[in-house]
């Protein structure tokens, strides 16, 4: 069993990625939950992990599959109850695995009760809490698009203001420059750290710095000077593992997410090496070009190395299955599944394998109707009206 007294345990440790939903259902409702995952404590332990990465099991409208979130601090009923939420944690940590939580501190749901205060009034205390902007309706303040298309400006008639959001309108963006905003995030997630929670998976993280009058969504002039702060007062126990999704990530300033000094973050999922084989967007496939792989993963171990740390992953729940992306997933199921396990495991770094990745899970083909995905279908559509 991995020491977890030492402060970097999480450089030598092996995560399980679960998307709740879809991973045990233990009552027949056809929704897996946190007792269908307890029931499986025994498999994970035997499959020698040391951490489950918890896709989001906070109280939600279920928009974005959980992640817009109502209440931080509530678990929604169709994963079960705060009782289930703290038995899973000391049962998990009797089999020597950690419990990370999937985090998303960019937005929140519009139905959270911050928001629902904010749109009261611009003199609300919690209006300062999101970014909105004056204006008139119908003439959006500039041209961004949200990430799940149209304008990423939604119009509140109320007000004769404009609220920013970078993925749907039902999830607007918290506005991080308000230190009382800042510092709710940070007692919330002492909260849970209270309740033995070990490391959090951190949303779409270098996009909370944005900037829309600048059109900067990512990376922001303020995003390290965040993290820094975040990491002080929020992550003060010795032994949180954090690692912070961030697409707008190279190798220059993975260095400063994830300092060997630990004022950041632990790590970053970077996804350079999972856009290889997309062109111009990730619905624009081309074919895998091998070389440019290997260069990109010799770039990031060498440009980490002695100098912040890596995270290793080919499959989350954004992403196709890499068997089937990248391997054989019908005569050499096996053979491609095993050889992608080796050549990722065999690299410096912190890996991360995904919910049916230990046996070769392959994707799936469903009807488009059976998609319950706002990004997939918005994509699906907007493609179909194009002709």
């Amino acid at each position: 069993m991995l020491d977890k007294t030492k402060k970097d345990w999480w450089q030598n440790a092996v995560f399980y990625q679960i998307y709740p939903k879809s991973f045990m259902d233990s009552n027949g409702d056809g929704i897996g939950d946190i007792p269908g995952i307890l029931s499986k404590l025994d498999y994970l332990e035997k499959l020698g992990i040391d951490g489950v990465w918890l896709s989001p099991v906070f109280e939600s409208p279920q928009v974005d599959n959980g992640y817009d979130i109502s209440n931080y601090q509530a678990i929604d009923s169709m994963f079960g109850n705060m009782e289930d939420m703290k038995l899973l944690i000391s049962e998990a940590k009797k089999r020597g695995i950690s419990i990370i939580l999937d985090l998303v501190l960019n937005h929140t749901s519009n139905q959270h009760p911050w928001f629902q205060e904010a749109i009261k009034s611009k003199d609300n205390p919690y209006h300062d809490y999101y970014i909105f902007i004056d204006g008139k309706e119908g003439v959006y303040p500039n041209d961004m698009m949200a990430t799940f298309g149209g304008p990423a400006y939604q119009w509140v008639p109320e007000l004769n203001q404009y609220y920013f959001f970078q993925f749907s309108p039902q999830q607007p963006d918290l506005n991080w420059e308000n230190p009382k905003l800042r510092e709710e995030l940070y007692k919330m997630i002492r909260f849970w750290i209270d309740l033995g929670i070990e490391g959090f998976r951190l949303d779409v993280i270098d996009q909370i710095a944005k900037v829309p009058a600048l059109k900067i969504r990512n990376n922001g002039p303020r995003l390290h000077e965040y993290l820094q702060e975040l990491s002080q007062k929020a992550f003060i126990h010795e032994g949180i593992v954090t690692v912070g999704e961030a697409w707008g990530a190279n190798t220059d300033n993975a260095k400063l997410f994830s300092n060997l000094n630990g004022n950041e973050l632990s790590m970053v999922f970077q996804f350079e090496h999972m856009c290889i084989d997309q062109q111009y967007e990730k619905w624009n496939t081309i074919p895998l070009n091998l070389v440019e792989l290997k260069q990109c993963f010799k770039r990031w171990q060498q440009g980490l190395y002695n100098k912040g740390w890596n995270s290793l992953f080919l499959n989350n729940h954004d992403l196709p299955r890499i068997v089937s992306r990248w391997g054989n997933d019908a005569t050499y199921r096996v053979e491609s599944a095993k050889m992608l396990a080796i050549f990722l495991h065999g690299m410096q770094g912190t890996p991360f394998i995904y919910q049916g990745e230990e046996i070769g899970m392959t994707n799936v083909k469903w009807n488009m109707e059976e998609y319950n995905d706002l990004e997939t279908l918005n994509f699906y559509h907007q493609r179909r009206a194009q002709g």
